[in-house]
């Protein structure tokens, strides 16, 4: 078991890490060090926002061209 104490992310890495992987494009440090350093349950929560928002602004998009 890793006995490291787990360092702090800060919210525009984490956010940073959630916009690169909405596209799928990830560099494996970047992955190892997110793992590291960044809270799942934070991660997971910020994905959801971030698939809500994505949803959100296609709905208005397809609303602003149809309409």
């Amino acid at each position: 078991m890793n006995t490291e104490p787990r360092k702090k992310g800060g919210f525009l890495k984490l956010m940073k890490a959630v916009f690169w992987s909405f596209f799928g494009v990830r560099r494996r440090a970047d992955l190892e060090s997110d793992a590291a350093q960044l809270n799942p349950l934070h991660l997971i929560a910020a994905g959801v926002i971030g698939a809500v928002l994505f949803i959100v602004v296609l709905l208005l998009v397809v609303r602003a061209v149809v309409g």
